[in-house]
């Protein structure tokens, strides 16, 4: 009982660092209708863009997240129209299509990545990570480091940010109807493709982030991307593919249960846990937790 307290409070940072990883996924998701297996090699760029921009200037990282921003938002705003090619201009299923064609991506941005950063793990120097707060309730002790803190209200504040986009302005509108309906949103004058394009700039943009902040609390390296898209790929799944709100509650509970399998347990058995834990929950609700996803 004495570590109760830290192994609540670890599953709510870790859970802040998992809303980030798979939030901008199921946004995608949600409009575009596509499984991108390549959004753990997206987190995997943005972490090596913020490790040598911290590396050439030695500013502290967070500051450079509005240029990773803009960065890999133009990238994923160009990357959308291939994409959008790919699954309409062959025949076949075009949610296969799409998993098809971001393995590939993945495997290209992970030799790519192999080839010109090398096999080493590395990590990105943040003042922050060099402390953090300390708490004493009678003979309850909880440890609350900065930059885990700090991930976990970008965190929140990524997550506001969506909400506010997607109910208080134009574009969100038009991305909730096109969500609902694409054919419905073309005959109400919604450009679909342009913004598809939009949402997958704003996706990638954020799993880029994301990178960051994750290589200033964890190593990093070229080969990291497949273990973060299994996270997001179960974050979004247990949420429900596409149902965006649930996202933060499905990471939090996530987080917890690697957290008490972490300090009560076995680190060996916590995969193994949050799979049965998943298969358990689909098989009483397919649609995820809050049975609302596609």
């Amino acid at each position: 009982m004495l570590l109760l307290p830290q192994a609540i409070v670890d599953g709510l940072l870790i859970g802040g660092i998992y809303i980030t990883i798979a939030i901008g996924f199921s946004l995608a998701y949600g409009v575009m209708h596509i499984i991108d297996f390549a959004v753990g090699e997206w987190i995997m760029l943005g972490a090596f863009l913020g490790y040598y921009l911290n590396h050439w200037f030695g500013w502290e990282p967070f500051l450079f997240l509005p240029l990773i921003f803009l960065v890999f938002y133009a990238v994923g705003f160009c990357m959308q129209p291939i994409i959008h090619s790919v699954l309409s201009g062959r025949r076949g299923n075009p949610v296969l299509m799409g998993l098809v064609f971001t393995f590939g991506l993945a495997l290209m941005f992970r030799g790519l990545a192999l080839t010109g950063f090398g096999f080493f793990s590395r990590s990105i120097s943040s003042a922050l990570a060099k402390g953090s707060w300390f708490f004493q309730f009678g003979d309850l002790f909880v440890t609350v480091p900065y930059i885990r803190f700090a991930g976990l209200c970008y965190a929140l504040a990524i997550t506001g940010g969506l909400h506010y986009l997607l109910k208080k302005t134009d574009f969100g509108l038009a991305v909730q109807a096109l969500a609902q309906h694409k054919d419905s949103a073309g005959l109400m004058g919604i450009n679909a493709k342009r913004i598809s394009s939009h949402v997958y700039g704003i996706y990638v943009a954020i799993s880029a982030m994301t990178g960051t902040i994750f290589g200033c609390i964890f190593s990093i390296s070229a080969q990291m991307g497949p273990d973060l898209t299994v996270f997001a790929f179960f974050v979004v799944v247990l949420a429900g593919m596409g149902y965006l709100a649930g996202v933060p509650w499905a990471a939090f509970l996530l987080g917890f249960v690697q957290s008490f399998f972490l300090i009560y347990l076995s680190p060996a058995y916590t995969l193994l846990a949050v799979f049965a834990m998943l298969y358990a929950i689909l098989l009483i609700s397919p649609k995820g937790l809050f049975r609302k996803g596609v």
